[in-house]
């Protein structure tokens, strides 16, 4: 369109807008993408929930496993709770040397925690259940003081658990290691237990289910070790440790 006709146009408009007491202009061009709902603020990559934050500091009996989480896992009978500090058998096998905490890592103020089904099955000075058959879970957790020392005590522990995974056939023995990493300093490792009549060859029977099993932690500058007695496959035992590690 040519100036003079533009001028033309407005002139007119002017005009009509004294005679008429409005002023009547060319409307804007419409924006060419879509217009922001007002109010609503764009998302950014980081407003999902944030990833849980490495643990420091001494542990307590809160960042211990408590029974609902092994009745979201099945276990449908009631689950009491007993605890104490000190030392005592973390790995109670043969194929672990039957040592205690503290003969493994110095560590001598653990805390202990046994999830049972009868209220007087605890343990004894030793830390070794008082009666196994109604044992769900026991958990040991401390605190290492960094998490480079939390990270070391953690693969020292596994370590310990690698002998299990061969044993003579008829044997009861533990499964090939699963990893899971929640975030970075926050990851766990565990085995399946499988009984003595699935082990054939000295090893655990491929394409079969654990029946608990046993899990070493490190969340941050804490550490521990889980072990299942109760018969969860390989779903459930992913979700306890999951949850073990990220409370730990």
């Amino acid at each position: 369109m040519r100036t003079r006709t533009i001028a033309v146009i407005l002139t007119a408009a002017i005009g009509l807008g004294l005679l008429t007491g409005r002023f009547v202009l060319p409307g804007r061009s419409a924006p060419a993408g879509p217009s922001p709902t007002p109010g609503a603020a764009a998302a950014s990559p980081g407003a999902r929930s944030s990833a849980p934050k490495p643990a420091s500091g001494p542990v307590t009996n809160r960042h211990l496993l408590t029974g609902a989480e092994f009745r979201k896992a099945g276990v449908s009978q009631r689950i009491h709770v007993r605890d104490r500090v000190g030392d005592g058998n973390y790995a109670n096998a043969v194929c672990t040397g039957e040592k205690t905490l503290g003969q493994t890592l110095g560590s001598y103020d653990a805390h202990f925690r046994d999830l049972v089904t009868l209220k007087d099955s605890g343990n004894n000075d030793s830390g070794t259940p008082a009666n196994i058959d109604h044992e769900v879970a026991r958990e040991v957790a401390g605190d290492a003081g960094s998490r480079a020392l939390a990270r070391n005590y953690a693969q020292r522990l596994l370590l310990e658990e690698v002998p299990c995974q061969s044993e003579v056939p008829t044997h009861w023995v533990y499964g090939p290691t699963h990893t899971i990493d929640v975030a970075a300093d926050i990851t766990a490792s565990w085995m399946g237990m499988y009984d003595g009549d699935l082990n054939s060859t000295g090893t655990a029977p491929r394409g079969k289910e654990p029946c608990g099993g046993i899990a070493v932690l490190q969340n941050g500058s804490h550490y521990g070790v889980l072990e299942v007695d109760t018969c969860l496959g390989t779903a459930a035992m992913t979700r306890i440790v999951r949850a073990a590690v990220t409370r730990l």
